[in-house]
């Protein structure tokens, strides 16, 4: 009787120490899932600034383009000197002038996949009493530099997309 009791005890132990997993077992997936981790994140955060890298790239394209457009359709009053010119919501009847509804709305906003965009340094000249604009710079610069974006982008009327490797509005170099 105490050989079958013996033995029935030592099949619970046997049970019990075969449920889970040990402490250094977690630790050494832990420690793995750690050192994967610490691999991914920075080429994550790489892939996702260079992502908005070049959507700002395009963005800019796309307000230059517009910009275009808007001169041929107002050629009184020349270029658009804001975004909000350039936008405008389909919705809302009939483009015009001051919503020529050229660029989307959330581009129209100015700010748009972690870069802020923005139309400057505007010339006008007054023709029979009415301001034209013979030119514009469009300038997008990261929300967050360092995060959202390394360099910043601007364009003119020229067409010519520069950057600025500090992330300001301070374009020298050429997009290759």
């Amino acid at each position: 009787m105490i050989a079958a009791e013996l033995e029935q005890h030592r099949k619970q132990q046997t049970r019990t120490n075969e449920e889970g997993f040990t402490l250094i077992e977690l630790l050494i997936v832990m420690s793995v899932m750690l050192i994967l981790m610490t691999l991914a994140v920075p080429q994550m955060l790489k892939l996702t600034k260079q992502a908005h890298e070049t959507s700002a790239i395009q963005s800019v394209r796309t307000i230059v383009q517009a910009e275009l457009q808007y001169n041929s359709m107002y050629p009184g009053n020349g270029f658009a000197c804001s975004l909000a010119q350039l936008g405008g919501d389909p919705k809302s009847g009939a483009p015009s002038a001051q919503a020529a509804q050229l660029v989307t709305p959330d581009l129209a906003t100015g700010n748009k996949a972690g870069y802020t965009f923005a139309i400057t340094n505007c010339n006008k000249v007054t023709v029979n009493n009415q301001d034209m604009y013979t030119s514009y710079e469009v300038t997008a610069v990261p929300a967050s530099v360092g995060k959202s974006g390394d360099r910043g982008f601007c364009s003119d009327e020229n067409n010519r997309i520069t950057f600025d490797p500090a992330g300001g509005t301070n374009c020298t170099q050429p997009i290759q």
